[in-house]
């Protein structure tokens, strides 16, 4: 341990710790702009600079090591000129418009001048260049508004080891973006939104498409009907001041029912389809491999997240006959609206209008693949949200989502179980498959503690968790005494870990879940900025306490997802789910 002193405050803090570090241990706020916890400590925007007594010079405290009987003073005359000069020269190239830019509310650039004092611009000078990047389904560059922070280039490169982000040329006229600085479609970008989740400015957020779904409200013609993931009730409050990890469930129903929507329901209710479609997936591959002998895609990964099928499909194209063919909750949630809830409705399949809310900006991209077509009328997902664009679209309709009542989901397809909730956090799609599955196969209620898995839970980046079969009921004896092993990982350079490890025979699984966020969807790129590990924590908390309150908390429980099965799917992968519930992926071209 070391013991130093911040402002005659003394502080210890374990070796290895920085200045910044020490300063927080002690309560002392120093600003950063482009540190992230965990990630990236780079020293490279010079706004946490802090004085060392008996140092020449002022030092970045992100890299500056904690140095016993070190005496720090983050407040002094000299500092604080510092900091503001260097948020001046900031501001002197930021082509930021805050007036218009979508990130005026939450900006941490504007926040940090306005904490410094800065009124005006001192500095008028030369404009970065301002091309704008339009490209994707989901994101849009500005490089106008760039400060070359580098942390989305932390995130891609280090977090989701995707390297679309990258500085490209030197000194004033260093642009971050893709090699060549080329737009974002002609590289090898997966959507995740990463990057916009973590910049501090306005320079890569989300494509919006709040305007189409007033324009959809406005349409007599239309019955406009909205999805919302589970990830969302634990981090839409946010946008209206309540703490992270504050269930909001219902007052976001009411919402969405006072903006006008005709009908709410709940990707819940499909997250509990996922399951039964993907469990009889898995022990169908299972019984190939151990009754019929056949070589098997084995182990089978998950395909709930987009983000993560659109890296297997560029990386690791060869491991595509292992990832279920299941669509992902909010794809199967559409073809539904437009084949089975059209006609429960009286409607022509292109009357119905489907909107997702989802914590993920690659949905966005995913609702626009060609494939995602089959529910009679074009994309089956029309419209694809943000939970911040959510969060807009309430404050645009002039609701006070505090003082909202609470009010329920529509039926059909707004009722689930609690094992829908967890598919918001990392390890949940796992714990609600096992707990299905296992009762399938024996009879007898899954034998974990509250139904939890505990080893699949938390944030390390690969979990593992193995569980034994016993006494199984008629058509299972095949699995009589095996040991299914399974794995759990969000954060795509994780992903790419397991897959080497499969790969080599490190590692041998029956089953995968892959997430592309870290901590999975409640750490979405379209979640409430900026989502650290106290905030993942305090989401998952959140979704777990939803799950533990239901009445019901397997997916095969789900009293409407088997009145789907009588009424119109009939069985798990029949001709009918086949065509509706599933799909197959295509290898892409990396660059």
């Amino acid at each position: 341990m070391l013991t130093l002193t911040i402002n005659t405050t003394p502080v210890t803090v374990p070796e290895g710790s920085t200045v910044l570090d020490a300063a927080r241990a002690a309560g002392v706020k120093i600003p950063t702009l482009c540190y992230l916890q965990g990630v990236q400590a780079i020293g490279a925007c010079r706004v946490c600079l802090v004085e060392i007594e008996g140092a020449r010079a002022l030092a970045a405290s992100c890299v500056q090591p904690a140095v016993d009987g070190m005496k720090i003073f983050t407040n002094t005359k000299r500092v604080r000129e510092a900091r503001r000069t260097v948020v001046e020269l900031l501001l002197s190239e930021h082509d930021g418009n805050c007036q218009t830019c979508e990130r005026n509310e939450d900006c941490e650039l504007r926040a940090l001048a306005h904490e410094l004092g800065i009124m005006e611009i001192k500095y008028e000078g030369e404009k970065a260049d301002n091309s704008v990047d339009n490209s994707t389904h989901a994101l849009i560059r500005d490089n106008g508004k760039c400060i070359k922070c580098r942390r989305c280039v932390s995130v891609c490169n280090q977090i989701q080891g995707v390297g679309a982000l990258f500085p490209q040329y030197r000194g004033f006229a260093t642009v971050i973006g893709p090699a060549f600085a080329i737009d974002l479609d002609q590289v090898s970008c997966v959507q995740c939104g990463q990057c916009a989740a973590v910049c501090p400015v306005g320079a890569i957020i989300e494509k919006s498409r709040i305007d189409d779904v007033w324009a959809a409200l406005e349409d007599p013609e239309k019955v406009v009907v909205v999805q919302t993931a589970p990830a969302i009730r634990a981090a839409l409050g946010e946008c209206f001041g309540n703490k992270p990890g504050t269930l909001v469930t219902a007052k976001m129903v009411a919402a969405l029912k006072r903006i006008g929507f005709d009908k709410v329901f709940d990707t819940n209710f499909t997250a509990d389809l996922t399951i039964i479609e993907e469990g009889t997936e898995l022990l169908m591959r299972l019984k190939s491999a151990l009754v019929e002998k056949k070589d098997v895609a084995l182990p089978q990964y998950t395909s709930c997240s987009p983000g993560w099928i659109n890296f297997a499909e560029t990386f690791y194209p060869e491991i595509l006959p292992n990832i279920s063919t299941c669509k992902s909750p909010q794809q199967m949630f559409g073809s539904l609206a437009k084949s089975y809830l059209s006609e429960k409705l009286g409607k022509k399949p292109e009357d119905i209008f489907v909107v997702s809310v989802m914590p993920c900006t690659a949905k966005k991209f995913e609702a626009a693949r060609p494939e995602m077509e089959d529910g009679g009328a074009g994309p089956d997902v029309d419209v694809v949200l943000t939970t911040r664009e959510l969060g807009r679209m309430i404050k645009q309709g002039g609701i006070d989502f505090n003082a909202l009542p609470d009010e329920e989901m529509d039926n059909p397809l707004g009722v689930s179980t609690g094992a829908a909730d967890i598919f918001a956090n990392t390890g949940g799609v796992m714990e609600a498959a096992l707990r299905t599955a296992y009762e399938i196969v024996t009879g007898k209620p899954f034998p974990m503690e509250n139904l939890h898995v505990a080893p699949l839970a938390g944030l390390k980046g690969i979990k593992e968790a193995e569980v034994k079969i016993e006494g199984t009921v008629k058509d299972w004896s095949f699995l009589e005494g095996v040991t299914v092993k399974v794995a759990v990982v969000h954060g795509l350079a994780n992903a790419k870990k397991l897959i080497e490890m499969v790969k080599n025979g490190e590692a041998q699984y029956h089953f995968v879940e892959v997430m592309t966020c870290p901590g999975g969807c409640i750490g979405g790129g379209g979640q409430p900025r900026l989502t650290t590990d106290e905030k993942r924590n305090l989401r998952i908390s959140a979704i777990y306490k939803e799950d533990e309150g239901r009445p019901l908390r397997k997916s095969h429980e789900n009293p409407m997802v088997k009145q789907l099965y009588e009424e119109f799917l009939k069985e798990p992968l029949g001709k009918k789910s086949h065509h509706l519930l599933h799909t197959e992926y295509t290898p892409k071209e990396r660059i």
